[in-house]
C-alpha cells in the first residue's frame, strides 16, 4: 500500500531530477517528459532525430542523475546478437557467462536501424521480458531497466527499418527536433565555456526509482478514462465506422492493444510528475502522440500526399469525444 508520504517523496525526487536534467540539456522538454514517463511506467522509448541533437547526452545525463548504470551499444551492420546479450566463455573452471552491454539499468541503443534484423531481435526478449537467454540459460536483467533507442530519419541507405513487432514494444516514440536560435546559442555557451558540460551528481537511486514506479502503478484510473483510451486506439483503425476520414483514407493498419496500455500508463506517469493524485482527460490527451504515432502504419496514399503519422493521430484524437 502506497502512503501519502511515499507519494510526496517520489514526486519531490523526480522534480529534482527534472531540474538537474535541465541544467545540462537545453530545451527538448517534450522529449525529456516522454523519457521520464517511460521510466515511471517501466517502458522503453524510441528517439528519432538527426545527429548532433544531444540524444546521447540526454541518456547519459538521465542515467547519471538517476544513480543507475549506463551502457551504450552502437548498432552497425556487422553487430551480432552476442555483442548485445553476452556469451558463454570457457575458463579453467569450465564455461561461465560473460554479460553483454544490455545488462545495465539504462541502455542506449544508438542507431538501432543500422543493425540486421537478427541483431535487432536480440533486444526483443530484453525489452519485453526483462531477461536475456544465452544458450540454455536465462539471465534476469537489472531493475529498473529501460532501453532508449535512437534512429536517424535522414540517412536511410544501408539501414534495416525496425519491424512492426519490435516498434510496438516501445512504449513511446519521441521526435527530437532542432533547437531554436536562443537554445542553439545556449548550447554553444554551455559547451565552449569553462570545463564544458558537467554531468550532474546522482539525485536518486535504484530503490528510489523502483518506489516511484510502484507509486505510479498504484494510481487509480476511472473506467471512463480506460474506455476513452480504448476508443482513441480504435479510432486509428480504418475499419472502424467511427474513424475519421483521415484514418480511413491514409491508414493501412491501426494501433495495437499496446497503444491503450501506453495511453493509460503514460497518463498515470504524467499525473505523477504534475504533482497530482489523480489521472485526468488532459493526461491521456497529452500522451496521445508519443503513445500511438509509431503504432499506425500509413498506406501509400499518405506518402504520396505528404501526410505524417502524427497528423493522422491528431485527427483520430479530435474525432473521439472526451468523457
Amino acid at each position: 500500500m502506497i502512503t501519502s508520504q511515499d507519494l510526496k517523496q517520489a514526486q519531490d525526487g523526480f522534480r529534482t531530477l527534472r531540474e538537474r536534467i535541465a541544467e545540462v540539456i537545453v530545451g527538448q522538454e517534450e522529449v525529456v517528459e516522454a523519457v521520464l514517463w517511460a521510466i515511471l511506467a517501466r517502458g522503453h522509448v524510441l528517439l528519432e532525430g538527426v545527429p548532433g541533437l544531444g540524444k546521447t547526452l540526454l541518456v547519459r545525463t538521465l542515467a547519471r542523475a538517476l544513480g543507475l548504470t549506463f551502457s551504450r551499444i552502437q548498432f552497425t551492420p556487422d553487430l551480432m546478437p552476442a555483442d548485445i546479450v553476452g556469451t558463454n566463455v570457457f575458463s579453467e573452471n569450465g564455461f561461465r557467462f560473460l554479460p553483454g552491454p544490455v545488462f545495465a539499468h539504462v541502455v542506449l541503443a544508438d542507431e538501432v536501424n543500422r543493425a540486421t534484423p537478427k541483431t535487432q531481435s536480440a533486444l526483443l526478449e530484453a525489452m519485453q521480458e526483462d531477461q536475456a537467454t544465452v544458450g540454455t540459460e536465462t539471465h534476469p536483467l537489472p531493475s529498473p531497466f529501460v532501453v532508449l533507442a535512437t534512429q536517424n530519419p535522414i540517412e536511410m541507405e544501408g539501414t534495416y527499418p525496425l519491424p512492426e513487432a519490435q516498434v510496438d514494444r516501445f512504449l513511446f516514440k519521441a521526435e527530437v527536433g532542432f533547437p531554436s536560435e536562443p537554445e542553439l546559442v545556449e548550447i554553444v555557451r554551455r559547451n565552449t565555456g569553462g570545463e564544458g558540460i558537467v554531468l550532474p551528481e546522482p539525485v536518486l537511486s535504484e530503490d528510489a526509482v523502483r518506489r516511484a514506479q510502484a507509486v505510479v502503478g498504484e494510481y487509480p484510473v476511472p473506467r471512463p478514462l480506460m474506455e476513452y483510451a480504448a476508443q482513441l486506439v480504435l479510432a486509428t483503425h480504418p475499419g472502424n465506422p467511427r474513424a475519421p476520414d483521415a484514418v480511413r483514407r491514409y491508414v493501412q493498419y491501426g494501433a495495437s492493444p499496446r497503444g491503450s496500455l501506453a495511453l493509460v500508463l503514460g497518463a498515470k506517469a504524467r499525473a505523477f510528475l504534475a504533482g497530482r493524485y489523480h489521472v485526468g482527460v488532459d493526461d491521456v490527451q497529452a500522451v496521445l502522440r508519443p503513445a500511438l504515432v509509431h503504432r499506425i502504419i500509413p498506406n501509400f496514399r499518405a506518402d504520396a500526399d505528404g501526410v505524417s503519422p502524427g497528423q493522422i493521430v491528431d485527427e483520430a484524437g479530435q474525432a473521439v469525444p472526451a468523457p
